[in-house]
């Protein structure tokens, strides 16, 4: 890498390996959280937010935006397990309608909204960016 002097050095990012994202993606996976309909969100809540927390403050101490796109799955499998669980939020728009409420309303929730609490792009298909990171709104 350069600097603005043009002066070369070595850069290093200590963030989440492709091997540790790739093991922790398959335990998310594991939870199937959409097919979960018969628990509440509380129920939910307690069981991955401290795991998920611990994820957070050990994989994302140093650069935390590389779990990203591994909480926006998580909010992906949440936005299916909301409309399975309410047959009334099957539709986008109320869907969408029905994070947005819960996510302002409910801000630490689940664990993982204090980074990551957009809409899942999966779920909203005029969202450009699969999440959004808290505190990085333009539009305020």
């Amino acid at each position: 890498m350069r600097t603005k002097s043009g002066k070369m050095f070595t850069g290093f990012n200590p963030a989440i390996s492709k091997d540790a994202l790739t093991k922790i993606g398959r335990q998310v996976r594991s939870w199937r959280l959409h097919q979960r309909t018969d628990i509440s969100d509380a129920d939910l809540a307690e069981r991955i937010n401290p795991i998920v927390r611990g994820w957070m403050n050990y994989y994302g101490a140093f650069y935390r935006s590389a779990l990203y796109p591994l909480l926006a799955r998580i909010n992906a499998y949440l936005m299916r397990w909301l409309r399975k669980k309410f047959k009334r939020l099957r539709g986008r728009k109320k869907a969408h309608q029905a994070w947005t409420r819960a996510v302002t309303t409910r801000q630490r929730f689940f664990a993982h909204w204090a980074w990551v609490s957009g809409v899942p792009a999966v779920w909203w298909p005029g969202q450009q960016e699969p999440y959004e990171p808290r505190g990085s709104r333009t539009d305020l």
